[in-house]
């Protein structure tokens, strides 16, 4: 099976433009989240003693089940030689990835949650018109509820910042790497450079003045137009906030991952 890589992370902070950078590599595959967390979530349910023949499913049988689903989904139509997978469920599922790929790496994308929560208001506003699986899809609301929403334990960011500190505090945090969307946008040559000597893969010399992505239609159909695109050159933007100044200020001290006395597993933060 060829070698698989994971993204995950925190939303709005920088995975869809490193997939981006990544597939300019002709050996590696990537692209935004796929269904596999999902449906790895599935395979362990129904492998699980909730089946009443789960008493014939020894572990073994699960990690092979579980390995074969990766070989299987990503087969013969999949040229790259290297594959990463996106999903923001990836940093809760230390324990299983372990299980299964013993020597597995995951690259964490982060950002100032501020400013994730910022760049996730302003896409629900671009989009007035369309009600979006950010909201489910609901029209009515406060950017207040809006915030709420997506903070919670349960929401867009509050379940990746979550599942990332646990992954970062957790007992495999040596398979961990943060990379920081200030890096990639300001430095991208340090941050691709760091990725590759993080994976063990040898240098590429990837175009950033040219990067293409095209994810219309997942957008289209996920009442959010322009989600997920990206410049088409790797650069730094300024702006005002477009939250009230009291949501911003909630937000401005949670980027844990600064506080070295904090990295209690030495994790790589580029």
């Amino acid at each position: 099976m060829k070698p698989v890589h994971f993204i995950s992370g925190l939303p709005r902070s920088g995975s869809t433009l490193l997939a981006a950078l990544l597939r300019q590599n002709p050996r590696f595959h990537a692209h935004i989240s796929s269904p596999l967390a999902g449906m790895v979530d599935v395979m362990l349910s129904e492998m699980s003693g909730r089946n009443e023949f789960s008493l014939f499913i020894s572990d073994e049988q699960r990690r092979r089940v579980l390995l074969n689903l990766f070989g299987s989904y990503y087969g013969d139509e999949y040229r790259a030689s290297v594959v990463f997978d996106t999903s923001r469920r990836w940093c809760s599922k230390f324990p299983v990835l372990n299980e299964v790929f013993p020597n597995f790496k995951v690259i964490a994308c982060v950002r100032h949650v501020a400013w994730i929560v910022d760049s996730l208001e302003r896409a629900v506003q671009k989009n007035a018109l369309r009600p979006s699986f950010l909201l489910d899809f609901r029209a009515e609301g406060t950017v207040y509820n809006r915030v709420e929403g997506f903070a919670s334990g349960e929401g867009v960011v509050g379940y990746p910042y979550n599942a990332l500190k646990e992954a970062f505090y957790g007992a495999y945090a040596q398979h961990l790497m943060l990379l920081q969307y200030e890096t990639l946008v300001r430095d991208p040559v340090r941050a691709l450079a760091a990725v590759y000597d993080f994976i063990g893969e040898p240098a590429f010399r990837h175009d950033f003045d040219n990067v293409h992505f095209d994810a219309e239609e997942f957008d289209a159909r996920a009442g959010m137009p322009g989600l997920h695109a990206v410049g088409r050159k790797v650069a730094a933007s300024e702006r005002a906030t477009v939250l009230p100044h009291d949501l911003f200020r909630r937000f401005e001290n949670e980027s844990f991952w600064l506080n070295e006395r904090a990295n209690v597993h030495g994790v790589k933060v580029v």
